[in-house]
């Protein structure tokens, strides 16, 4: 089920360390040491968050003789995109209407007699 996968990417993506992970491989891969340098955090901690981001098909894990770099995926980040572009679409239609209404309200307090 979609939302099911949905809600997997939402709860890796809900914590600030597993974020940060994302953000650094989004420039490019990095093994698991060089992703728990800047934390204060075991590397068993980090490789429990590692799995939540691969189960959640946010990262993937190679193979390079010892080395097991780790890969943004960016297929899931996609797919919340256009989920929250749905609501995206709604708010922003409200947005414009608010702004239309507020530049009437304007408008009417802009007139010398105040008055229609």
């Amino acid at each position: 089920m979609a939302s099911d996968h949905l809600t997997s990417i939402f709860a890796a993506l809900a914590d600030p360390t597993r974020r940060a992970i994302l953000a650094r491989l989004a420039r490019g891969e990095a093994t698991v040491t060089e992703l728990a340098a800047p934390f204060d955090l075991s590397l068993p901690t980090i490789s429990k968050h590692l799995k939540v981001l691969q189960q959640a098909g946010l990262i993937s894990q190679g193979r390079q003789a010892q080395w097991r770099p780790c890969r943004l995926e960016t297929a899931p980040l996609r797919e919340v995109d256009a989920w929250m572009d749905q609501y995206r679409q709604i708010w922003e239609e409200r947005f414009d209407r608010l702004d239309e209404y507020l530049r009437e309200l304007q408008q009417e307090n802009e007139r010398p007699d105040g008055g229609p």
